[in-house]
This record gives structure tokens, C-alpha cells and sequence, in this order.
């Protein structure tokens, strides 16, 4: 596990701390949400992990982390770029020393952007695919969770921990993805009620059709007939709703599972 600081002229001791699994890729959505909730008053750890883009097909993007941590940066925050693989159990809790030590404080908000994410259906999945997308989506935002409940403190009676957790609806060729992913569900609403005594709530959050390099020209084409704006999601947003989620305003909105699609038809 890798760490690359990156210097910020902000005040250090006043601003949250959120923790951002999934920031390998400039144009992705937890890139997307780093920078909106940098711009919202938030310090910034983020986790990403090269081998993963690598090995699909648009590929790693060389220096990514440097540059969103610079831009992040330059919105006023203090941020740490943690390159963590989430197949590794003991890696979440690497991740949160390495983000309390490197920031100077705990972890208020934890948004789960991380996935594994390669198409097969119910008979070319191989058993090896099926355990390390379950290892990755599902096992690793359990610990994850676990681990953040473990450390938060928040002031008694108030609600001020927040976790969101970035799911899917896919299932049709798309069986370990899908899977994990409705596991991941589960997990996080039963922390909106097994960490509520901590004053955390937490939400998962469903973003639709964002393409983020990896829609075919006919795959884009279809999505966007099949949505009434007529158009993708953006990065942008999901990053607005997570915001919201993360605010003092929406700490009253507990336990759901949210659609952030525009409308876009199953």
C-alpha cells in the first residue's frame, strides 16, 4: 500500500475528514465526488488501485491520483491518495490508519465508490471471478463499515457519521457484479440501524447510466432513448446527491436505497 500526500494552504484543523474508496480515474465517479465534497468544506483520503484499471479496458491513467489530489488540492483541502488492494482483508484498516495519520484526525464520512466490476453471466463465470468480486464489492465494504464503526466518535445525540455506498441494479450478464453489489445493499442498511446509537446514518445510492469510459457506442445510444432527459448521468450527479447525504441537511434521510438516474427505464 502506497500514500501520496499532497500539500494544501487550507487551515488543517476544522474541516471533516470523508474516506473515498475507488478513485483510480480522473473521469470516474468517486473522482466525481472527491472534488465535490473538497469544494464543500471536506479533507479528502481517497483509495484507488491501479492493477484493477489496468487489467480492463480502458486501462490505467498514469498519474491520475497526483492530479486529482492536486486538484483537490487547489479546492481548499487537505488529501491523501491511498493505493489499496480490496481483495486483502487486512487492507481497510490500512486504509483508515493511513488516512487518520496522514489528515490528523478520524473519519467522518465513508463513501464506497470501489468495485470490481467484469461482465460474465450465470454460465462463463468462473469460480475465481465470482470470489474476487464478492472479495472486492462485498467483503471489503463490510470491513470497511466494520471499520469505521469500530473508530467513530461522534457527539452523543446528534447525527453527524455518514455512510453511502455506491450500488447497481445490473444482473443480466452480469451475474458476480450484480451479486456483490445486492450484498453490498444489505450490509450497508444494516448499518443505518446497527451503528445508529454512534449518530451514523447511511444510504446507498444507485447512480444509473454514467458513462465513465466504458459504454459502447450502441449501449450509450439506447440508455439515453430509455431516459426521459435524454441524456447520461453524469460523475457531477451523483456527486451532488452523495454531498447532500454527507450535509447536515440529510441526516435525515436513513436506511434507503436511492435512485439517481433521471428516470432512466429498466
Amino acid at each position: 500500500m502506497t500514500t501520496t500526500a499532497q500539500p494544501s494552504t487550507a487551515p488543517a484543523p476544522s474541516r471533516p475528514i470523508a474516506l473515498i474508496t475507488g478513485v483510480g480515474r480522473s473521469i470516474g465517479i468517486g473522482a466525481g465526488i472527491a472534488r465535490r465534497l473538497a469544494a464543500s468544506g471536506w479533507d479528502v483520503a481517497f483509495t484507488y488501485w491501479t492493477p484493477y484499471d489496468r487489467r480492463r479496458e480502458w486501462g490505467a491513467e498514469p498519474g491520475a491520483a497526483t492530479s486529482i489530489g492536486r486538484e483537490l488540492a487547489e479546492a481548499g483541502a487537505r488529501t491523501v491518495a491511498i493505493e489499496a488492494d480490496l481483495t486483502d482483508p487486512d487492507a481497510p484498516a490500512r486504509v483508515f490508519d493511513e488516512a487518520e495519520q496522514s489528515l490528523g484526525g478520524p473519519v467522518t464520512a465513508l463513501v464506497l465508490s470501489h468495485a470490481e466490476s467484469v461482465d460474465s453471466g450465470l454460465l462463463d463465470t468462473t469460480v475465481e471471478a465470482f470470489d474476487r468480486h464478492f472479495a472486492v464489492n462485498s467483503r471489503a465494504s463490510w470491513l470497511l463499515i466494520r471499520e469505521y464503526g469500530l473508530r467513530f466518535r461522534g457527539a452523543p445525540g446528534t447525527a453527524t457519521g455518514r455512510i453511502v455506498a455506491l450500488t447497481s441494479d445490473h444482473t443480466v450478464g452480469n451475474l458476480p457484479y450484480g451479486a456483490s453489489k445486492g450484498a453490498l445493499d444489505r450490509i450497508t442498511l444494516a448499518a443505518a440501524h446497527e451503528l445508529a446509537h454512534l449518530g451514523v446514518t447511511a444510504n446507498v445510492v444507485n447512480p444509473g447510466p454514467v458513462d465513465t469510459g466504458w459504454m459502447t457506442d450502441d449501449l450509450r445510444e439506447a440508455l439515453i432513448r430509455g431516459t426521459p432527459l435524454g441524456r447520461l448521468g453524469t460523475p457531477r450527479d451523483t456527486a451532488h446527491l452523495v454531498d447532500f447525504l454527507c450535509s447536515p441537511e440529510g441526516q435525515w434521510i436513513n436506511g434507503q436505497l436511492l435512485k439517481s438516474n433521471g428516470g432512466a427505464a429498466a
